[in-house]
Order: structure tokens, then C-alpha cells, then sequence
């Protein structure tokens, strides 16, 4: 591959795919929604974009994201081979568009939205115009109608739902969901499985931050706890727990290639992904982009 080709393909897997109209990236007409049970109750759908868990009963539908818009109408379908009634609630678990697509047609038919702080300020340019431009502004009815600072509990169909913010994760405003009853955490991007993630540093995101969410799962849950991960399949426990050695492994041997003053490119030139590539990634594209990551959340990081 030319240097020129090499640096547009790590521009392409750099950029966020938030960043991007939906429509510009691919094709949704061939996309289908999967539908998982999990527990009783609770479900995991998987299409293109973020993850999403589902939860059903006499209450309603309440959904963790909502992937792009153009789903939207398969989404709503795919609910509806587990329950009858309609949408009433989407917990955003941060802002990227992979996530939060489907808001304005969700809020339109009547869901309310919740996410952290953030999300409504990263989601609104009017208070948060320093970091987005209008371009990015989302209609109001796309934009949550409840947001929290640090947890948030809802009580629906017969379940504590647990909402927790942790810190400069993937990105400044991440929340990780607890459904206490069934035994299943819904991670969002702070937990890609088998795949190196992306550290949305631009957003407040730091691999410190990752590691940290990683561990306090960790110390939640057990050998019989689900994990719905932002993209991947669904997980338990130990597949958590090698993720979050694996990060930590990097996020070390990059730390010593800064402490021997190495530049970004010297770091990603000595590989410190090395031992970890072929279970974790398979493009040297993503491979580099994960490494710059980690470099500018040890050298940017808040």
C-alpha cells in the first residue's frame, strides 16, 4: 500500500462514524435487526451501529440506543416480535450518532429520551457551541428530556434499572446500565468485544478512563452476568476481564515508549499491540488508529 493510500485508510477508520451522514456510509436496506433474549424480559438487538438492549413488559418498551435513523422502522418491527406495546423510554449511553440516530424519530412517537449531562451538551451546539458546530445540531425532539449527573434509577416492568456515569471513558458522557434484577450490564462503548475500541479522545474520552470503567464492572458482577458491549457479540465476565487486561497491557507499553520519548509515530512504528492483534484486530488500519488513541489519551488526557 502507497503512503498515501495508507494515511486516507487511517483517516477513514479514524473518523467517527458519527461524524458522517448515515446515509453517505452504507446501505441500510440490507440491514437486519437481530433479536437476543437474554433474561426474562430483556433482549439484545444487534443491526448496524451501537448495540442495543431492550427491555419488555406490562410498563412498555424501554431501549438502550437507538443506532441510525434510517432503522428506525426495522427496529420498531424487530420490538415487535417480543411485545405489543410501544417504545416509552431510550437511555442514551453516550452521543455518537451510531447510538443516538434513531432519537428524533423515537422522541416524534413519543419515547422519552434520558442520558447523562454531556450527551445533551455534545447533542445541542447552543450549550456546547465551542466543540460542535451547527452542523451537528439535532433537532430538540432528538435531544433528551431527562438527564443526570452521576446515577439515575428507573423502576419499569418489574426492574431496577441502574444507570451510572463513569468518567472520560470512550467519551465524557458515557453511562453504563444495570438491569439488577436480570443480571445484565449494558456497557455502551466502553466495552468493544473482540475488537480494539475507539477512544473518542476529541470528547473527553481517555484510555485511563476505559480501563477504570472496565474494572468497577468487574467488581459489580459475576460468572453468570451478560454483558451487552457497545459492538460486538454479547459477553460475560471473562471475555470483560481479558479486554480490560488487554487495555491495560497497551495502555503500559505505550506509557514506556512516551517515557523513553518516543514520538506518536515512533510508538506506533515499535507495534506495542503486537501480541494482541490477532485476536483483537485484523486491519492495520485499526491497529494504528487504536495505538495513536492511546498515545493522545496519555499525552492529551484530562
Amino acid at each position: 500500500m502507497s503512503a498515501h493510500m495508507r494515511i486516507l485508510s487511517i483517516l477513514f477508520v479514524a473518523y467517527p462514524a458519527w461524524a458522517v451522514p448515515a446515509a453517505a456510509q452504507q446501505d441500510f436496506s440490507a440491514v437486519e435487526i437481530g433479536v437476543t433474549r437474554i433474561a426474562d424480559g430483556i433482549y439484545m438487538l444487534m443491526g448496524s451501529g451501537g448495540n442495543i438492549g431492550l427491555s419488555v413488559g406490562a410498563d412498555g418498551a424501554f431501549i438502550v440506543d437507538d443506532q441510525y435513523a434510517p432503522l428506525t422502522d426495522k427496529i420498531k418491527t424487530a420490538i415487535s416480535t417480543v411485545t405489543d406495546e410501544p417504545v416509552r423510554w431510550v437511555l442514551n449511553t453516550h452521543w455518537h450518532g451510531d447510538h443516538t440516530g434513531g432519537n428524533e424519530n423515537m422522541g416524534s412517537g413519543g419515547a422519552f429520551i434520558v442520558a447523562h449531562d454531556n450527551v445533551y451538551k455534545r447533542m445541542n451546539p447552543a450549550e456546547f457551541a465551542d466543540l460542535v458546530g451547527n452542523s451537528q445540531q439535532s433537532p430538540d425532539v432528538a435531544l433528551p428530556v431527562v438527564t443526570f449527573d452521576r446515577t439515575l434509577t428507573l423502576h419499569w416492568n418489574d426492574e431496577d434499572v441502574f444507570a451510572f456515569h463513569v468518567e472520560n471513558s470512550h467519551t465524557d458522557g458515557d453511562v453504563i446500565v444495570y438491569y439488577r434484577g436480570a443480571n445484565v450490564v449494558h456497557m455502551g462503548d466502553t466495552f468493544f468485544n473482540g475488537r480494539y475500541p475507539f477512544i473518542d479522545v476529541d470528547s473527553g474520552g481517555n484510555v485511563e478512563g476505559m480501563i477504570a470503567s472496565a474494572s468497577r464492572v468487574l467488581g459489580m458482577i459475576d460468572g453468570n452476568t451478560r454483558l451487552i458491549p457497545g459492538h460486538g457479540e454479547l459477553a460475560g465476565r471473562a471475555e470483560l476481564a481479558a479486554y480490560r487486561d488487554m487495555l491495560t497491557t497497551v495502555r503500559d507499553r505505550v506509557a514506556r515508549l512516551i517515557r523513553e520519548g518516543r514520538s506518536q509515530d515512533q510508538a506506533v512504528a515499535a507495534n506495542p499491540t503486537a501480541s494482541f492483534d490477532s485476536d483483537w484486530e485484523t486491519s492495520e488500519a485499526g491497529t494504528e488508529r487504536f495505538v495513536r488513541l492511546v498515545y493522545r489519551s496519555l499525552t492529551e488526557g484530562r
